[in-house]
C-alpha cells in the first residue's frame, strides 16, 4: 500500500469535519444554557424553519388558509440548537469543499504554467535551431564545391606546366628583344 498516494490535505479536511461535530454539540449546549444565545440566535431561525415546514406540509395536504401556531420556547430552542449545529457542520464541510476546489485550481494553474513554459522553451529551441540551420546553409553556399576545387586544381596545374615548359612563341619574342637591344648599342 502506497502511503504517499493518499493526499494529506483530504485527510486534514476529514479531520476538521470530524472535529466540527463535537464543536456543533458544544454550540448546542451553549445555546441551551445561555438566555441571550437562545433568544436571539436560536429561536428566530427555529420559528422560521417551523413556519416554512408546516406551511409546505399544509399546502401539500391541501389546507391553504390555516394559521400556523409557533413552537413553544423549549421546542424552538431545541430545534434552533439542532439547526445551528447542522449549519456549523455544513459550513465546515462547505469550507473544506471550497478549499479543496481552490487547491485543485492552484495545482491546475501551476501545471498549465509549467506546460506553457516548456512549450515556450521548445519554441525558443526550434528558433535557435532554425537560425543555426540557416547559418550552416550559408556557410555551405560559401564553401566551393568539390568539383570546383578539382577544376581549379587542374587549371593551376596547367598554369604551372605553362610556366615551366618553354613556350616557342615566348622564346622567339624574348630572342627578338635581346637582338634588338644589342643592335641599338
Amino acid at each position: 500500500m502506497v502511503v504517499g498516494a493518499f493526499p494529506m490535505a483530504k485527510l486534514l479536511y476529514l479531520g476538521v469535519r470530524q472535529v466540527s461535530k463535537p464543536l456543533a454539540n458544544r454550540i448546542k449546549e451553549a445555546a441551551r444554557r445561555s438566555e441571550f444565545f437562545k433568544t436571539y440566535i436560536c429561536l428566530p431561525p427555529a420559528q422560521l424553519y417551523h413556519w416554512v415546514e408546516m406551511r409546505t406540509k399544509m399546502r401539500i395536504m391541501g389546507f391553504r388558509g390555516t394559521v400556523i401556531k409557533p413552537l413553544n420556547e423549549e421546542a424552538a430552542a431545541e430545534l434552533g440548537a439542532e439547526l445551528l449545529g447542522e449549519a456549523t457542520i455544513f459550513i465546515v464541510g462547505g469550507g473544506c469543499l471550497v478549499l479543496e476546489y481552490w487547491r485543485h485550481q492552484t495545482q491546475q494553474r501551476h501545471k498549465e504554467e509549467e506546460q506553457r513554459a516548456a512549450w515556450d522553451a521548445l519554441r525558443d529551441e526550434v528558433g535557435h535551431l532554425a537560425l543555426a540551420l540557416e547559418t550552416l546553409q550559408a556557410q555551405i553556399q560559401e564553401v566551393p564545391r568539390q568539383d570546383a576545387l578539382e577544376e581549379l586544381h587542374a587549371q593551376l596545374q596547367e598554369v604551372r606546366a605553362q610556366l615551366c615548359a618553354p613556350d616557342p612563341q615566348a622564346a622567339s619574342k624574348a630572342a627578338t628583344r635581346a637582338v634588338s637591344a644589342s643592335s641599338e648599342k
